[in-house]
């Protein structure tokens, strides 16, 4: 941008190395932002969706699984004639 004033032209000169200036240490704070969360997040410990899942699953076969053989025993139980 030239203009009349050598005054303008170094204003404008300033007013762009300044947003260069900016838009620098902005990349850098998302990029040191982006590492915290991520070392955060590593952190924690967490699984994976599929895995909660798989765990899920297993868990409700497993209780109706229990729930079956409690029945069975109850009824074993009340054939002998036994009470718990």
């Amino acid at each position: 941008m030239q203009t009349q004033s050598p005054l303008f032209d170094e204003i404008a000169r300033l007013m762009a190395d300044a947003a260069g200036a900016v838009d620098g240490v902005r990349r850098e704070a998302q990029t040191v932002a982006r590492s915290q969360l991520q070392r955060l997040i590593s952190d924690m410990d967490l699984v994976a969706r599929e895995e909660f899942e798989a765990v899920r699953d297993m868990a409700i076969k497993a209780r109706a699984e229990n729930e079956r053989l409690a029945a069975r025993i109850a009824e074993l139980e009340a054939k002998l004639g036994k009470t718990s």
